[in-house]
C-alpha cells in the first residue's frame, strides 16, 4: 500500500501514488496531483482530490473539493459542501451542502439540500437544489 503520512488530523498521499482496494481515512485527506484509487474512498473528514487524479468507485466524505481534469466513476456523496473544478468528469453527486460546478465540468445527476452554483458552461444531468444560480456562459 502507498504510504499516507499523518500529520494532526490530516493525511496526505504521496503524489501519483495508486491505491489498490477500498480506502478508509479517519480525517481530513489531502490527495497530490495524478493519485488513482481502484476502489471506493470512504473519507470521515474533507477531502481535496488533486488534478488529473482518478477514483474508480464512489467517494463518500464531508466535504469534497474535486481537482480539475479529475475524474470520478462512481457517486460523490457528502455531507457537506463539495467543490467540482474545470473539467473534471464526475458519475453523480448527493451532498448536505452547497455544490459549486467549474466550467467544463461533465456530472450526471446533482442533489443538493443548498445551492447549486454553475461557473461556465457544463455537461450535467439532473440539477436539484434549493437554489440554483448560473454565472458566466
Amino acid at each position: 500500500m502507498p504510504t499516507v503520512i499523518q500529520k494532526g488530523n490530516t493525511f496526505y498521499a504521496k503524489k501519483g501514488s495508486y491505491f489498490e482496494g477500498n480506502v478508509k481515512i479517519d480525517g481530513d485527506f489531502v490527495v497530490p496531483p495524478h493519485t488513482h484509487f481502484w476502489g471506493r474512498l470512504f473519507v470521515t473528514g474533507n477531502l481535496e482530490l488533486g488534478p488529473r487524479s482518478s477514483v474508480a468507485l464512489d467517494i463518500a466524505c464531508s466535504n469534497a473539493v474535486i481537482g480539475s481534469q479529475s475524474r470520478v466513476k462512481g457517486p460523490i456523496i457528502a455531507s457537506g459542501d463539495v467543490v467540482i473544478l474545470d473539467h473534471a468528469m464526475v458519475h453523480s453527486v448527493k451532498a448536505g451542502g452547497r455544490v459549486i460546478l467549474r466550467t467544463g465540468v461533465s456530472v450526471g445527476d446533482v442533489t443538493s439540500q443548498d445551492t447549486i452554483i454553475v461557473h461556465g458552461r457544463i455537461k450535467s444531468g439532473n440539477l436539484i437544489g434549493k437554489n440554483m444560480k448560473v454565472l458566466g456562459n
